[in-house]
């Protein structure tokens, strides 16, 4: 199985993560009507069956459900799993103290006594400065209740300041987490890629698959207006899918090459990436096995060169 190191010293991990926020989640994912806790057991047992064992969740996923659902199957089970999750930093939360809390509580929900990954889940600065909080943090690994540091949604000042404070408690930061698919290039851009691996973090990939845009389920050809969310996104309009057309196109045709399905291409595409770990999203048993499709193989170099040329409209 293909691993890679959290950060400069943390926790190795599997290439491929699984992402959780929809374990739970009512208010965007409509758990409990679509899909349930059946479901998503037998997702996070999919997932360890196909040699993948690293989970991201969030205190705010379901308000909490999606990090007791993976405490409860991972009792259930007996499996071991490698988990990230985050603390959200909420306009009433001032003090070292509440960071300690929010964890305490987290762990509880997991029924574990260390998670590898905690990460700042946004770069809200209320009552509590970020030197407060990375401190807060540093305090916690030192307690060993977080085995790596992390934040989300970082830009490269923001995370270049993370870093830094820190580094003044000898501990690196491990991740940034940050949107990154063919069709979200923006972190090429920007500078969050270039400072991340001028720093040693590495990137955690959401929405690898822009939502499902990149899994050919959505074309111009077969088209259906989307439901939900979707349904007032304009990427999923018409128009929207004759711009991504030629991307589409290209990935189905690598896809018949290397005998893979386009969201494995996509996914591959991202894990080719210096220091990035993609996480999908996966509500059942059948995505989380076609998300492991995307591990023990790789594009060629000019395969991950064509894939460049033909998203460069996303860079921006």
């Amino acid at each position: 199985m293909q691993t890679i190191r959290l950060g400069q010293d943390g926790p190795m991990v599997t290439a491929l993560g699984i992402g959780t926020w929809s374990w739970g989640d009512k208010l965007f994912w409509n758990y409990g009507s679509d899909y349930a806790t059946t479901q998503v057991k037998e997702a996070f047992e999919a997932t360890l069956d196909a040699g993948i064992n690293f989970f991201d969740t969030a205190e705010v996923y379901g308000l909490g459900e999606s990090e007791s659902l993976i405490g409860r199957f991972m009792k259930q089970l007996g499996r071991k799993t490698q988990i990230a999750t985050k603390y959200f930093p909420l306009p009433w939360r001032f003090s070292a103290q509440s960071v300690s809390d929010a964890l305490s509580d987290s762990l509880k929900r997991l029924q574990v006594e260390q998670v590898e990954l905690y990460q700042v889940h946004m770069p809200f600065s209320f009552l509590i400065s970020q030197q407060t909080l990375m401190n807060a943090l540093a305090d916690e690994v030192k307690r060993g209740r977080i085995g790596a540091v992390g934040v989300s949604n970082y830009s490269a000042k923001q995370m270049a300041e993370a870093h830094s404070y820190l580094a003044a408690r000898g501990i690196p930061l491990a991740v940034n987490q940050v949107q990154y698919s063919l069709l979200h290039r923006k972190i090429e851009s920007n500078g969050i890629l270039d400072k991340a691996r001028q720093l040693g973090v590495t990137i955690l990939a959401y929405s690898p698959l822009a939502q499902g845009l990149l899994t050919g389920k959505y074309t111009v050809e077969s088209y259906i207006k989307p439901t939900g969310a979707r349904a007032i996104d304009p990427r999923f309009s018409k128009s929207g899918l004759e711009k991504i057309a030629p991307v589409l196109k290209l990935l189905s045709q690598l896809g018949e090459k290397y005998e893979r399905k386009p969201a494995q291409v996509a996914l591959n595409w991202l894990i080719a990436q210096d220091g990035v770990i993609p996480i999908p999203g996966a509500k059942t048993a059948q995505q989380v096995q076609d998300n492991a499709g995307a591990l023990g193989w790789a594009l060629s170099q000019e395969d991950v060169s064509q894939l460049e040329q033909v998203t460069r409209l996303w860079l921006k």
